[in-house]
């Protein structure tokens, strides 16, 4: 009954700006967190940004910096604003959010299907 959907990715040149988007929705109680993870080729998934209900962050070292986490609580929307990227920021990105399904009654983590950031020259 929730669905996470993303939308922002796309290609862009080193040095350039990309804005992700992730809105949740559905039979929602409550959203504990929210945030992102990235998945590179050949390499493990890895958590880039996190965002508690209460607004405390977190960052993957190699983003601090350059990349900014957000949410609207009021539209069940998390952001991520990438700036200054690199190549190595190339992966598909997937946002998650750590809610409660009113119509389940359980509280679980929830995926979104994902979108590719190409960083390229």
């Amino acid at each position: 009954q929730v669905q996470l959907v993303e939308s922002g990715g796309g290609l862009v040149h080193p040095g350039g700006s990309l804005r992700l988007s992730c809105a949740a929705s559905g039979s929602i109680f409550s959203i504990y967190a929210m945030g992102w993870y990235r998945q590179a080729p050949g390499k493990q998934r890895e958590l880039v940004a996190h965002i508690a209900s209460g607004g405390t962050t977190n960052y993957a070292d190699s983003v601090k910096g350059r990349f900014t986490v957000s949410r609207d609580n009021a539209k069940n929307t998390v952001y991520l604003q990438m700036n200054s990227l690199k190549p190595e920021d190339t992966a598909v990105y997937y946002c998650y959010a750590d809610l409660w399904d009113s119509y389940s009654d359980y509280r679980d983590d929830y995926w979104g299907q994902g979108t590719q950031v190409t960083v390229s020259s």
